[in-house]
C-alpha cells in the first residue's frame, strides 16, 4: 500500500490564457498591452516574415499605437546565434516584450530571447542541466505573447525551448516556469497556408507528444485524459487537414491537439524524442517528421510496459483491434497515408554514426521518462531497427 501511495505523489501545472478561434489574431495588440508591452519585438522566421500575415499583424499593432519591430533571422532548428542576435535587437531597440510568431522554431527562439532579456550571463549558463535553470532571474524576463502558425510543437503553452549548441551539434533545453507565454493567440486561419507535407509532419509531432505523455509512467491522470483526446483529434482530423488545408474545422481541431500535446507532456516524453533530438541536430531534419519516423520502433521497444495502456487507447480511438497491435497498425497506416518515410535511412541518417547518435540520445533528458529504461545500448538497438525498417 505504501508503495502505491508513493507512486501517487506528483506535481502538476497547467497552461496559460489561450484566445482560441478564427479571427482572434485581431486581439494581438490588446494581448500585448495586457501584458504591459508598449514596444514589442515580433520574432518569426524568414519565410513568415515575407508573408502578409506578419505585415498585417505589425500594421494592426502600429494602428493601435503599439510600435512593433520584426526579427526573423531564425533557422528551422534554431541555434544559439539566432538567440544572441535577437537578444541584441531586443536590447538595442528598447523592446519590452516579445511576440513569438510562427512554428516551433520561432516560438522557441522568441521565448528564449524573452528569457534572456535581462539576464547577465550567457545562454548556456542557464541550460536545463544540473539545476542551472534556477540561476535565471525570473523578474528580468520579458513577457511573451505566442502566436502559433503550425499545429505540432505546442511550444505556445510550453515552459521550455530547444536550441542547438552549434559547437557540439546537440539540442539543448532551456527551461523556466516563467517561460510559459502570458497569452496565446491560437487562430486556425493562420495555419491554412501550410503545405500538406508540413501539415502532416507537424501533426505527427502533436501525436508524438500525446502518445509519449500517455505512455510515460508517472501519475498524472489529467495529462492522460488530455493526451487521449488529443490523439482522437489527430486520428479524426489530421488526414482531413492534409487533404484540404483550407478546412478551418480540421485546422481548429489540429491546433487544439497541438496545444493539448504540449500540455500533456509536462508528464514526460520518452525515447521518441531522445532519438529524434540528435538526428535533428546533426542532420537538420524536421522535428515532427523525425518523431514520426521513430514512433513505431519506440512503440515496439516499449511494448511490454505499455500494452495495457495501448489497449485503453485503442478502445478510446474505436480501432477495430482493441490491442497494442491495433495501435501499432493504426500508426503505421497513418504514416503511410501521410507519406512519412519508414526508415531513419530515408532521413539521411548514416549507419556509421549510430554509436555517436546513441551516446547523444542517452544524454538527452527526454529519455528519462521512457516507460522502459534506456541507455546508449538500448537506444542504439532502436536506431538500428529504424535504420533497417524492422518494426517488432
Amino acid at each position: 500500500m505504501s508503495e502505491d501511495l508513493d507512486r501517487l505523489s506528483a506535481r502538476w501545472n497547467y497552461p496559460t490564457s489561450v484566445r482560441f478561434g478564427v479571427g482572434r489574431i485581431a486581439e494581438l495588440a490588446r494581448a500585448c498591452t495586457g501584458l504591459g508591452m508598449s514596444r514589442p519585438l515580433l520574432v518569426t522566421d524568414p519565410g513568415l516574415a515575407a508573408l502578409p500575415m506578419v505585415g498585417d499583424a505589425v500594421a494592426a499593432n502600429e494602428s493601435a499605437g503599439l510600435p512593433t519591430a520584426v526579427f526573423s533571422d531564425v533557422k528551422g532548428n534554431p541555434v544559439k546565434r539566432n538567440v544572441d542576435d535577437g537578444l541584441a535587437v531586443l536590447r538595442d531597440g528598447g523592446h519590452d516584450g516579445v511576440i513569438a510568431f510562427g512554428g516551433g522554431s520561432a516560438l522557441d527562439a522568441g521565448k528564449t530571447i524573452a528569457l534572456m532579456a535581462g539576464q547577465t550571463g550567457s545562454l548556456w549558463d542557464y541550460a536545463d542541466v544540473d539545476g542551472k535553470w534556477k540561476r535565471i532571474d525570473a523578474g528580468a524576463m520579458a513577457p511573451v505573447v505566442a502566436v502559433p502558425t503550425t499545429s505540432g510543437t505546442g511550444s505556445e503553452v510550453g515552459r521550455a525551448a530547444v536550441i542547438i549548441d552549434e559547437a557540439t551539434h546537440t539540442k539543448r533545453i532551456l527551461y523556466h516556469p516563467r517561460m510559459m507565454p502570458g497569452t496565446v493567440i491560437a487562430d486556425p486561419a493562420l495555419v491554412t497556408g501550410l503545405p500538406p507535407p508540413i501539415t502532416a509532419a507537424t501533426g505527427m509531432d502533436a501525436l508524438a507528444h500525446c502518445l509519449e505523455a500517455y505512455s510515460a509512467p508517472q501519475y498524472h491522470p489529467m495529462a492522460d485524459g488530455i493526451a487521449l483526446e488529443g490523439m482522437r483529434l489527430v486520428k479524426e482530423w489530421l488526414p482531413v487537414a492534409v487533404l484540404d488545408g483550407a478546412d478551418l474545422t480540421a485546422r481548429a481541431h489540429m491546433m487544439a491537439a497541438a496545444t493539448m500535446g504540449a500540455t500533456a507532456f509536462q508528464k514526460g516524453l520518452g525515447a521518441i524524442h531522445a532519438l529524434s533530438h540528435p538526428v535533428g541536430a546533426v542532420y537538420d531534419t524536421h522535428h515532427g517528421l523525425t518523431n514520426a519516423v521513430f514512433m513505431p520502433y519506440v512503440l515496439a521497444f516499449n511494448r511490454d510496459a505499455i500494452a495495457g495502456r495501448m489497449e485503453r487507447l485503442a478502445r478510446y480511438l474505436n480501432l477495430p483491434d482493441p490491442s497494442f497491435q491495433g495501435v501499432m497498425d493504426w500508426v503505421l497506416a497513418l504514416r503511410a497515408e501521410l507519406d512519412i518515410p519508414h526508415t531513419a535511412r530515408e532521413l539521411g541518417v548514416e549507419e556509421d554514426r549510430l554509436d555517436e547518435l546513441s551516446e547523444m540520445a542517452a544524454r538527452d533528458p527526454t529519455g528519462v521518462d521512457n516507460p522502459v529504461p534506456v541507455g546508449a545500448a538500448e537506444l542504439k538497438r532502436i536506431y538500428e531497427a529504424a535504420f533497417e525498417g524492422r518494426v517488432g
